[in-house]
């Protein structure tokens, strides 16, 4: 399967040395890296302002599309990181909706966070695009439906592109805009999946089908405020599972939200489903509380590594604190589950590190520098993103990929 990585000429760059690059494509499958408004020296551009970062990061996503063989034509998922409420969600939505029109319609995920990984930095976008090989594109399955959380017509619920199925944002939100069981984060834990199985229903899909998925909720950093919700979203899906990385958070742009979920899947064209393999390598680390999911899943030529951490097989965090350490052991642990396919970092087309910081440069370069050098040149499509928490204390990296094998 051919691979493509882009690097679009002047565009924005980090005031650090990376293999990292803004995209990579494999085979139909395009990866962005989280878009921003930064110079080719790493300097944030409109500092504070939103509105102008959002178009620059967006203009960044179409170049590198661009360069990869597609356009915004071809999205399918956006993921939007940014800081503000309700009322500037509503008005960033807007505004993508606007730069995107009234035909792409991809899935999108929206987290607001209290800051992102430079000083003035107010928002970050990635995208996931599909191209068929020979240039042409591919017919997708878009679904806004009435009955799931508000959500502006510019974007779908779920999407089915061939084989790949995307789910926007599920959560106690409702179709007018208020919020079911405020207060409540296991009642609202229930909705969000009963909206999922919903969604994935749409596309002739189930919990079966999901490989991957990413879960927020709020919480404070320790095993007790996740271990019940935790144990309600698990019951939704056989075992073994989807790849699963959870973040706990202090609160969402609407303050009533407690939950948010969004997964990605693949059934046959067909309708039927996919043979997949999972990866759980002995002695590898676990939670403290038993659940479905697995370290890494493979169908086709796709394999998703759910977060990985410093823990040992007791749910004991190692090197405390020390971010550096904890950062080469999350990088190794994901090695270990790529060698269960047959794959090596060098497969990797997407990287998404979580860890615990502010908007500080120190913060950010502390692991960036040891995971860009992980790979070899070119490296894949990186999105970093500050934390005011992990899921148990004092564990403060937490680091996600997919990797694409050949044929």
């Amino acid at each position: 399967m051919d691979r493509k990585y882009s690097w679009p000429d002047g565009h924005w760059n980090w005031p650090v040395n990376l293999t990292h690059k803004h995209g990579v494509r494999s085979g139909n499958m395009i990866f962005t890296g989280g878009q921003v408004d930064l110079d080719a020296k790493g300097n944030v551009q409109n500092a504070g302002k939103i509105e102008p970062q959002c178009e620059a990061s967006m203009r960044f996503l179409a170049t590198v599309l661009e360069d990869l063989g597609a356009d915004l034509s071809d999205l399918v998922k956006l993921v939007v990181y940014f800081i503000g409420d309700a009322a500037v969600e509503e008005k960033m939505l807007s505004q993508i909706a606007g730069m995107l029109g009234d035909k792409v319609r991809p899935v999108i995920n929206t987290i607001a966070l209290p800051e992102l990984c430079y000083p003035d930095m107010m928002i970050e976008i990635e995208g996931v695009a599909m191209r068929a090989q020979d240039g042409s594109g591919m017919d997708r399955e878009c679904f806004h439906l009435d009955e799931m959380p508000l959500l502006p017509s510019a974007f779908s619920h779920v999407i089915r592109c061939g084989e790949m199925i995307f789910t926007g944002d599920m959560s106690a939100l409702t179709p007018s805009g208020g919020v079911e069981k405020i207060g409540n984060l296991s009642a609202q834990s229930k909705i969000m999946m009963d909206q999922l199985c919903d969604v994935l229903s749409a596309v002739g899909a189930d919990m079966a089908d999901v490989l991957k998925l990413n879960v927020y909720y709020i919480g404070d950093g320790t095993a007790e405020d996740w271990e019940k919700p935790a144990g309600i979203r698990a019951s939704y899906f056989p075992d073994p599972g989807p790849a699963a990385t959870g973040m706990p958070v202090t609160r969402f742009a609407n303050p009533d939200v407690m939950a948010k979920i969004a997964v990605t899947a693949m059934r046959g064209t067909n309708g039927e489903r996919l043979e997949k393999a999972y990866a759980w390598p002995d002695g590898h680390w676990d939670w403290t509380t038993p659940l479905p999911y697995k370290h890494g899943n493979k169908c086709g030529q796709m394999i998703h590594v759910g977060g990985q951490v410093s823990l040992d097989a007791s749910a004991n965090v190692i090197d405390p604190d020390d971010m550096v350490a904890q950062t080469r052991r999350a990088m190794d642990n994901i090695s270990k589950v790529l060698a269960e396919f047959g794959a090596t970092l060098d497969d990797v087309v997407k990287v998404t590190t979580f860890y615990q910081g502010t908007a500080s440069a120190e913060a950010l370069h502390e692991n960036l520098l040891i995971r860009s050098g992980s790979y070899t040149e070119p490296g894949p499509a990186t999105t970093g993103i500050p934390m005011e928490a992990l899921v148990y204390e004092r564990m403060v990296i937490e680091i996600e990929v997919t990797a694409m094998l050949g044929s």
